[in-house]
């Protein structure tokens, strides 16, 4: 798979200074949304940089603390009540209008990938399905939100240990409902989400 197909075509069209985005978090029951915007120089090499779900996460790690170094990149981020009072469809879009904000204080951006989400900007907007498998840009874009995601799952990992973040990064495994029915729910829950929806009205997951 040639990364760098959306990016080259639109070179050709003399279309330079290409955003790419994606997000992080839709599924979690607890936590943010989270989304990165990235341009990445036309010189770019990074070995191995795909969709952030295919890498280790030592992998990505390592790609994020490069790519932040080297790139120019915006991070938008949407919390749990927001997410309850919009939907999540919405609030992704809203991480990614923020991202890109971000990125446009920077830079004059011209065009913008997404990975299969249709967003409203005064400038194209090109989304592809699986776009993190298929374009450089969003493969970056995605490394940098999930990453940034679990850095604060870490963190809110260390003040509620009980819950086990760190394992699960605030998605519905059989241990987080476990933790959740046991525990209770604590600030940064999605409300309308199932499971936690299921423990509001009877007690459990």
């Amino acid at each position: 798979m040639n990364l760098w197909k959306y990016e080259k075509e639109l070179f050709k069209q003399k279309i330079n200074i290409i955003g790419g985005t994606d997000e992080a978090g839709r599924g979690p029951l607890y936590g943010p949304v989270v989304a990165a915007c990235v341009v990445l120089p036309k010189n770019f090499k990074l070995d191995g940089l795909t969709d952030s779900k295919k890498l280790t996460e030592k992998k990505r790690n390592l790609y994020y603390d490069y790519l932040i170094e080297n790139v120019i990149y915006g991070i938008g981020i949407v919390d749990a009540k927001t997410i309850d009072k919009i939907n999540i469809y919405e609030a992704s879009k809203k991480a990614m209008k923020i991202a890109i904000e971000e990125v446009r204080k920077q830079i004059k951006l011209e065009y913008v990938l997404t990975d299969a989400m249709p967003i409203d900007l005064d400038i194209p907007v090109m989304p592809i399905i699986k776009g993190d498998s298929k374009s450089i840009s969003i493969a970056a874009a995605s490394v940098i939100a999930k990453v940034t995601r679990d850095k604060m799952l870490y963190e809110i990992d260390q003040r509620y240990p009980e819950y086990g973040f760190k394992n699960h990064k605030g998605y519905p495994t059989k241990k987080h409902l476990e933790a959740i029915n046991k525990n209770g729910l604590i600030d940064g829950y999605r409300l309308t989400y199932g499971p936690i929806k299921n423990y509001i009205k009877n007690g459990k997951c």
